[in-house]
């Protein structure tokens, strides 16, 4: 068996359809599969090789068989979608995350993740009536849960993250726990353990960086002045600047006090904390039972 063959498989869910990944790669935004390749990748202590899945280009191609059996395990990116509606996309996805707990695989996702797991284990998902919470999210603190919870292993205790969703959970199923959570949403992360698996996920992107901000905020321009987010779109183009020249200029202190961020979503090493620690305490105990343990060579 080659290097190649041996090393451990990730499975990367990517929800959004082509349609709004489309937009998104027309305004300079990254598709949200290859933010999540590189995010494993840098913060894989091993090497490993990922396979991205878009469930909502063709439903014949989610592995609902044996094909699962390859992979160490799963992680969502964000998507556009809502759990608070019905469609086929969704109950697509519900569907096969509840399949992911069957199976017992590490699941770990950001944003629709979180929203997801909850859903697929039982609990419910609706839109926030306190609006879209957008751009960096604030204050968000771990709860005495999260606070002892592995996934936070060397996190602050109170940090801001980039964020970008208009729904929220609502009620947590049997086996969830609440890690996380701000004044504008109660519930920023997850633990959820369901039939033979468990998933974690944030409500934030750690995927993100400023420079993905940014070009998120120019495809969003037209909702964002309306939903009250920015007076007009010379107002947008000044934010979007800023954060694009903070991205390439790090060192312009001036940008990172007008904007009001640190290195809670600076710096990676911070941002991506629960990522590190997902692989390390849910992904590498699996790889150490299985047949093949991790490459080395990182």
């Amino acid at each position: 068996m080659s290097n190649r063959e041996a090393l451990p498989r990730f499975l990367i869910v990517d929800g959004y359809t082509r349609e709004a990944r489309d937009q998104l790669q027309a305004g300079g935004a990254s598709v949200a599969a290859d933010l999540y390749q590189k995010m494993l990748s840098d913060c894989a202590p091993f090497q490993i090789e990922c396979d991205i899945l878009f469930p909502c280009d063709d439903p014949a191609a989610l592995p609902m068989g044996e094909e699962l059996a390859g992979y160490c395990a799963i992680a969502w990116t964000g998507c556009s979608l809502s759990l608070a509606e019905e469609s086929p996309e969704v109950a697509r996805q519900v569907a096969f995350a509840r399949l992911a707990f069957e199976r017992g695989i590490p699941s770990f996702g950001s944003c629709w993740a979180a929203q997801i797991a909850v859903v697929a284990a039982g609990g419910t998902v609706e839109v926030n009536p306190r609006g879209r919470e957008m751009g960096i999210a604030r204050k968000i603190e771990l709860t005495a849960a999260g606070k002892a919870h592995p996934m936070y292993r060397g996190k602050p205790a109170v940090f801001d993250a980039f964020i970008s969703h208009d729904d929220h959970i609502t009620r947590l199923p049997e086996g969830a726990v609440s890690l996380a959570g701000n004044d504008w949403t109660a519930i920023q992360s997850v633990s959820v353990r369901h039939l033979d698996g468990e998933f974690w996920g944030l409500q934030y992107h750690p995927e993100y960086d400023l420079h993905e901000l940014a070009r998120l905020a120019f495809c969003r321009t037209e909702k964002l002045i309306g939903l009250g987010f920015f007076a007009d779109e010379k107002a947008a183009e000044r934010y979007i600047t800023d954060l694009e020249t903070l991205h390439n200029e790090p060192e312009r202190r001036d940008i990172a006090w007008r904007l009001g961020v640190d290195a809670d979503v600076m710096d990676p090493a911070i941002r991506t904390i629960e990522v590190g620690n997902w692989i390390e305490q849910q992904v590498a105990p699996r790889l150490a039972a299985s047949r093949f343990p991790p490459a080395e060579g990182r």
